[in-house]
């Protein structure tokens, strides 16, 4: 499979956390990861939602990046940034454990996850 991209922009509120869940769930089925994977990969998107929607954006706009062997999830973030933040430092601690690749580019507003299909989890 040849890199492929699937975009989502959702309001940046709890309410549509499934949403984002649901689709991260499915793409992993579309790429054939196992069951563990796709678990870890729709909590990421979950944790990762979260993360955003505590930076305070008015919309989220989410850019799932599919190859072979692994999901590339990127959140827009809002201002807030704060590491006083429970939600952002409860999301921090998840996402550092559950995903391959974790990064916050708080210049650019931008959260980056990725879950490699089979991964050890290499922060």
């Amino acid at each position: 499979m040849s890199q492929q991209v699937v975009c989502l922009s959702v309001p940046a509120q709890p309410l549509f956390a499934r949403s984002v869940r649901m689709m991260a769930a499915n793409l992993a089925v579309v790429i054939n990861m196992d069951v563990d994977d796709v678990e870890d990969l729709r909590m990421a998107a979950e944790e990762g939602f979260v993360y955003a929607c505590a930076t305070k954006p008015e919309a989220c706009d989410i850019v799932f990046e599919l190859d072979e062997s692994s999901i590339a999830i990127n959140f827009t973030l809002g201002d807030n940034t704060s590491s006083d933040d429970d939600a952002l430092q409860y999301a921090n601690l998840l996402l550092s454990a559950i995903c391959d690749e974790y990064d916050v580019d708080h210049a650019n507003k931008k959260l980056r996850l990725v879950k490699v299909s089979g991964g050890a989890h290499a922060n």
